[in-house]
């Protein structure tokens, strides 16, 4: 019998069936609302935004005649968003609460030749000193804020590359600055007792919970605040020892299931928090203050405080461990407990006093992170965990100035790969950094070798 050609056709006919699926899928997604909403979504109530009550919004002209396709966008508070200018020059942004916000025109997202017109502006509206096009917006009596801006001919003025670096390099080391304190207290926390402990962002978010119920809740000075939280963070580190962590140990839990009591009491923690102050976003005392200028770098009086402040503790903190006898203690037992022990030094009670330091870290860390973000939220703490960890892990587990060394890497990391990749993944930068290092030396940048085994 000869050979049938039937079967040859089968493929064909399927892959026509294939392609003809696809191109149908791509006209139904191409079509969509919700393609459709976020090409155009700028003004369209629903848009690609969430809805609240409250939003800004306005048209952006020139000469009368709309501009579309601008960049404009809002942040503060903690909260960020963007959006795009329509065919008609209108936008809209919808945000949380109605607090005072930055409203931010993407000025290369503009025409050659055109700027923001500072003698155009609408009453009341002001440029943020040293920019053009960013401005601080608030509500008034409503839930709507409407700003319209008229563009005008002129010269956008440009911010170089250095510039740019030398910014974002200070800002850097501020961050890196505060996240070292939360950093080196969980170092201590695992070199002397091999725990990672994920509550260790509620810990931080603590601390700026104590400061904004004294400073603004009962109106007491910040300084009495900042004070109260140090003293409610230690007390925290204390409790959390002496009522959980030491009982625990005790009974001869292993690292693994301690680490599993320390993600369920991070979870409890957060969610009592959210219980007694809901999901506002609050700011303490003197969130905003104005900038003083150094060249191109602006930094205001509370980064040079938060700088100061950090640098003081840390230097405190490394005096504590290389000059006192609890300090000297502490590294013993972080090099190895048992013997340690055998050699007369009270593990237990050393253990308390990490658990006291690092509560006493993470609240000063939480109240400066309060000020740099800027705001206090609920959840702030456990954005900041993820960071801790990376930060400890490419200096060296379990060593305190190698968590400061990969805090300092870290946020400087963080901060200056805002140059080439988007605000929303620069905290990606620093996780790749970590990858990197870690392949090439997998017991972090200060950390010794062990061999396994």
């Amino acid at each position: 019998m000869s050979p049938t050609t039937v079967t040859a056709r089968t493929p064909l006919r399927w892959i026509v069936l294939f392609l003809g699926a696809l191109l149908a899928a791509s006209l139904f997604v191409l079509s969509s609302p919700a393609t459709a909403a976020h090409a155009a979504a700028p003004d369209t109530p629903g848009g690609d935004q969430e809805q609240t009550d409250y939003y800004f919004g306005g048209v952006i002209t020139f000469e009368d005649e709309p501009v579309p396709d601008v960049t404009v966008s809002v942040n503060g508070n903690g909260f960020e968003a963007e959006t795009v200018t329509d065919a008609e020059g209108k936008w809209r942004l919808y945000v949380p609460e109605k607090e005072k916000y930055t409203l931010v025109v993407d000025e290369p997202t503009l025409p050659d030749g055109v700027i923001v017109d500072p003698s155009l502006l609408p009453e009341g509206l002001q440029p943020v000193q040293g920019t053009t096009g960013s401005f601080e917006v608030e509500f008034g009596l409503t839930k709507t804020k409407i700003v319209n801006l008229f563009l005008g001919e002129g010269q956008r003025q440009t911010t170089s590359f250095a510039d740019q670096l030398a910014i974002r390099l200070v800002n850097g080391l501020n961050f890196g600055l505060l996240l070292a304190l939360a950093a080196m207290g969980a170092a201590l926390i695992y070199g002397t007792t091999g725990l990672s402990n994920f509550a260790h962002g509620e810990m931080v978010t603590w601390g700026a919970l104590v400061a904004l119920l004294f400073s603004t809740t009962w109106q007491l000075p910040i300084w009495l605040g900042v004070l109260a939280a140090v003293l409610a963070g230690a007390g925290l580190g204390l409790a959390m020892d002496a009522g959980l962590w030491r009982p625990l140990r005790r009974r001869g839990l292993g690292i693994v299931q301690l680490m599993i009591v320390s993600i369920g009491l991070s979870l409890a923690l957060r969610y009592v928090y959210q219980f007694f102050v809901g999901g506002k976003t609050y700011q303490l005392p003197g969130a905003s203050p104005t900038p003083i200028q150094f060249g191109p770098i602006s930094l205001s009086y509370i980064d040079l405080v938060s700088m100061g402040v950090s640098i003081v503790v840390i230097v405190a903190v490394a005096f504590f461990l290389l000059r006192t006898r609890i300090g000297k203690a502490t590294r013993a037992i972080s090099d190895n407990p048992q013997l340690a022990a055998a050699s007369g030094i009270n593990v237990d009670r050393v253990i308390r006093i990490v658990w006291v330091l690092a509560g006493a870290l993470a609240a000063i860390s939480g109240v400066l992170w309060a000020y740099f973000r800027p705001g206090v939220q609920w959840n702030m703490g456990t954005q900041m965990l993820l960071l801790i960890f990376a930060a400890i892990t490419l200096g060296g587990l379990g060593t305190a100035f190698g968590a400061l060394l990969g805090s300092l890497i870290v946020g400087i990391v963080v901060e200056v790969s805002t140059l080439w990749i988007p605000s929303d993944l620069k905290y990606a930068g620093a996780l790749v950094v970590l990858i990197i290092i870690l392949l090439v030396r997998p017991q972090g940048l200060l950390g010794r070798k062990e061999r396994l085994g």
